[in-house]
């Protein structure tokens, strides 16, 4: 339970303060780098739908032809290097633009392999659903857009919304072909995709260069981040010690549980736990996340406690918020 004094403090951040946060990054872009697994292009080579997922062995597909339709399938690894779960998916049809084509190619002045849609629904690592992001666009072949980050070297997409964490987000997709990609496996859509991880697949990276409808912002009050002792003084006031458990206010760390509806004051009874992985760093060390939670009778306000880690050694630390994979600005507190 939040304590009677720190309900003051978050009261009069409100209030005095007008929701002011430690900004300067809100509007920009933040890279995610989403590594896949078992990624298996199912071919719609047959006619008879009865046939679909019947085989229980491993097929070989012919190339797509162009017009084809085809599906693609692939576990979610990793997040920004973080243990991650979910789904990518891809519904694709061949259209094999080049500026010489072959018979039975589309001439055209750029060179893509394909026009599609896709789904990247993210969970953390122990299954908890964070957020989904929709893409569409061209695949394959041709140069990354131009502004796309450095590492994308094909594909052309856009961002087309997404929800959860990802509410609202908008941005740019594309692949990074690596030494460490291993391309799609080609199955027919008769294969049994139950089978998919079994049978194996390719191994792929897509860059998301994402810019977030709302990110974690660290609040102000009196002109310094609300950063708390337990006994809900500023860190401003009375500096930080190695191995304390500290308080941070911030907003847009995004959907908590049980839940509420959207625009409702977060409870407190139940207390509203965020839903997204929350992690904290000082000095680019991680910190451990004891809790965060929103903060009762508040629309977009969270308390996130933590422990400092031990032996920083006085003088500023830097911390940085990171929540559903998107960082917040980084801000600095007094250590001594």
């Amino acid at each position: 339970m939040i304590t009677r004094r720190i309900r003051m403090l978050v009261a009069g951040t409100l209030i005095a303060i007008c929701c002011k946060t430690v900004s300067g990054q809100g509007s920009s872009s933040v890279i995610l780098n989403v590594n896949t697994e078992n990624s298996v292009v199912y071919l719609d080579d047959v006619s008879d739908v009865s046939r679909f997922a019947t085989n229980l062995n491993v097929t070989a597909a012919v190339v797509a032809r162009n017009f084809q339709q085809s599906i693609v399938m692939a576990d979610i690894v990793s997040v920004n290097g973080q243990p991650a779960k979910g789904v990518v998916l891809f519904s694709i049809r061949t259209i094999n633009l080049r500026t010489a084509p072959t018979p039975g190619q589309a001439i055209a002045d750029v060179m893509r392999t394909n026009t599609q849609s896709g789904t990247f629904e993210i969970l953390s690592a122990n299954g908890t659903p964070v957020g989904t992001i929709m893409t569409s666009g061209l695949g394959g072949a041709g140069p990354a857009p131009a502004g796309a980050p450095l590492a994308v070297n094909q594909g052309n997409n856009t961002i087309v919304g997404g929800t959860g964490a990802f509410l609202g987000a908008r941005g740019q997709q594309g692949q990074a072909v690596t030494s460490q990609t291993i391309g799609n496996r080609q199955a027919s859509m008769t294969e049994d995709p139950a089978n998919r991880r079994q049978n194996g697949g390719g191994k792929l990276q897509f860059v998301l260069d994402v810019i977030p409808m709302f990110r974690p912002e660290v609040i102000l009050t009196q002109g310094f981040p609300s950063v708390t002792h337990s006994n809900g003084v500023l860190v401003e006031a009375q500096p930080a010690r190695s191995g304390e458990i500290l308080s941070l206010f911030a907003t847009g760390l995004g959907p908590t549980l049980p839940g509420i509806d959207p625009g409702k004051t977060f409870t407190a009874n139940p207390v509203q736990i965020v839903n997204s992985p929350v992690q904290v760093t000082v000095n680019g060390r991680p910190a451990e996340v004891l809790s965060a939670v929103g903060v009762p009778d508040t629309v977009d306000t969270y308390k996130v406690d933590f422990l400092l880690p031990s032996a920083l050694g006085s003088g500023p630390a830097t911390i940085q918020v990171t929540s559903g994979f998107i960082p917040g600005p980084e801000f600095q507190i007094p250590v001594r």
